[in-house]
């Protein structure tokens, strides 16, 4: 691939919808979700991504139903240990003075990136919104610009999603739903991004 991103956001959405279509519970859908990530993880290493961003849930999500909202505030909790595991530097990015935000994620709430080292960073959104972001002095500030955001599911929107540091992304958007995840979306997405017109406005 002749160009790639430095760094990529995911919004890993369909997790209720393919539950559904599994004759499952919407809350079931978001613990399948976990294979997926880790899988996306290893594969965006594995091409040299540098750093990747990962949508766990926001603000408006605590308004659905409270199993929904347990079901992926444990999610988040055990991606957190899944991602710490790997070789990588996870921070976490939220409003953590929200009882929505799940107090296991703390310590990686309040982690100071290192000044060296080249392993992959990883930051995972969790209780994030962009309006409490932006009116409390721009909490996301050490989040870089991001190259490519790749969205499954098929909504053909953000949702809130990092909007300054998305500015200038190319957003590339899948139809298929986040469990079933498999690398041959990750390399369709970086194809994709490869035949963009990068002008940043130039």
């Amino acid at each position: 691939m002749a160009r790639l991103p430095n760094h990529i956001g995911i919004i890993p959405d369909g997790n209720r919808r393919w539950a559904k279509n599994k004759g499952l519970n919407k809350e079931d859908g978001y613990s399948y979700g976990l294979t997926a990530g880790l899988n996306l993880l290893r594969a965006a290493k594995k091409r040299g991504i540098s750093e990747m961003t990962f949508y766990g849930f926001t603000v408006d999500n605590c308004k659905r139903p409270k199993e929904q909202v347990a079901a992926f505030s444990r999610a988040c909790e055990e991606a957190a240990k899944i991602i710490s595991a790997e070789d990588v530097f996870l921070r976490v990015v939220g409003n953590t003075k929200s009882p929505c935000f799940p107090p296991a994620l703390l310590p990686y709430a309040t982690r100071s990136e290192p000044l060296r080292g080249e392993a992959p960073r990883v930051n995972l959104l969790v209780n994030y919104g962009w309006e409490w972001d932006i009116k409390n002095g721009f909490l996301s500030r050490d989040i870089p610009r991001i190259d490519l955001v790749i969205r499954w599911g098929g909504m053909c929107r953000l949702s809130g999603f990092l909007p300054l540091q998305t500015v200038y992304s190319d957003i590339c958007v899948l139809n298929e739903l986040w469990p079933d995840f498999e690398e041959a979306q990750l390399d369709k997405a970086l194809t994709w991004y490869g035949k963009q017109d990068v002008t940043l406005g130039g």
